[in-house]
Parts: structure tokens; C-alpha cells; sequence
């Protein structure tokens, strides 16, 4: 358990990366007038207004945060078995509809998605099914168990486990004697 939430945590800060650097091309092609992990930080700091020295370094440790916790509840549930693409692609987008349709709007950061630019929200939504699709990729590089965890490999795997490995001593002739 405590793998899956490692390997979750390491493949959420993964993805983050991907999604920022997504992130990085949607702010210089106008689309964000900021970045959301900025924008959270500057509603959490008092003065809300002006901007704050370090909000950007603050705004990428809780971005990293974020995608890393977020990335752990993915690893837990998939118990270390592979996660489809298409599965992690899906929970990029439930990530998105939690963070822009409820906490965003409950906080005032941005207003709801059918009422925010759609450009904004168009390249949000494009990053987080990118982050999904990415997580999922650095989940099934980080397992342990290679093989997909079929019914067919399941008993070979607890037969190996119950064979007692026992050596087999060599004949005297090929001794060396001293």
C-alpha cells in the first residue's frame, strides 16, 4: 500500500511537470491571463489585490503538492496493478471538473466553467486530460509487477511463492579437493 502511495505521489509530481509545461504555452499564447496555481496562492495570501513577492515559487511547490496528492489517490486505488490510459485520462478530467466546477468558483478564484472564456477553460481541461493520460503512462513505469495480473499468471505467481527453493548438493566427484 505504501508503494502505491510513493509510486502515486512520484507519478502525480510527474505529470505536474507535464501539465505545467502545457501550462507555460497556454499563458504565453494569452489564453490564461494567469496561472491558475498563482492565482490559488494570491487568494490564499492576505491582499489579494497586488502581487506578492514569492507567489510564483509558492504557486509551484502547492501545484506540485496538488498533483502529487492527487496522484496518490490513483496510485491507491490501482493497488499497483496497470492503469488503462483511457482510466487515467478520465481522472484528469474528474480532477478538472472538481478543481474549476467546485473549488475554483468556492473560493473566488475563477467563476464557474460555463460562465468562465471558454479559451481558459478549453486549455485547462486540455492539460488536466494531458496530466490523466501522463499519470497513468508513470504509474504502469513505476510498478513493481511488470506482467498484468491475469487469472492465468495469479496461481504461478503463488506457486513460486509456496515452492520452498531448496539447493541441491553437488556430486563428490565434482568437489575440489584441498
Amino acid at each position: 500500500m505504501m508503494r502505491n502511495l510513493v509510486n502515486g505521489a512520484v507519478g502525480g509530481a510527474l505529470a505536474t511537470a507535464v501539465y505545467s509545461a502545457m501550462l507555460m504555452a497556454a499563458d504565453r499564447a494569452g489564453l490564461l491571463e494567469e496561472p491558475p496555481p498563482r492565482r490559488f496562492v494570491r487568494m490564499a495570501l492576505p491582499g489579494r489585490d497586488k502581487p506578492r513577492k514569492g507567489e510564483n515559487v509558492l504557486g509551484t511547490i502547492a501545484h506540485f503538492a496538488f498533483g502529487s496528492s492527487c496522484g496518490s489517490v490513483l496510485g491507491l486505488l490501482s493497488a499497483g496493478q496497470r492503469v488503462p490510459v483511457p482510466i487515467g485520462t478520465a481522472y484528469g478530467l474528474l480532477v478538472w471538473y472538481f478543481g474549476y466546477q467546485g473549488l475554483a468558483p468556492s473560493i473566488g478564484a475563477y467563476p464557474p466553467v460555463p460562465k468562465d472564456r471558454p479559451g481558459r477553460q478549453a486549455a485547462l481541461l486540455a492539460g488536466h486530460l494531458l496530466w490523466g493520460t501522463a499519470l497513468a503512462f508513470a504509474l504502469n513505469r513505476l510498478r513493481t509487477e511488470k506482467a498484468p495480473l491475469t487469472a492465468e499468471l495469479a496461481p504461478r505467481l503463488r506457486e513460486e511463492v509456496r515452492r520452498p527453493t531448496i539447493p541441491t548438493p553437488e556430486p563428490v566427484s565434482a568437489q575440489v579437493r584441498g
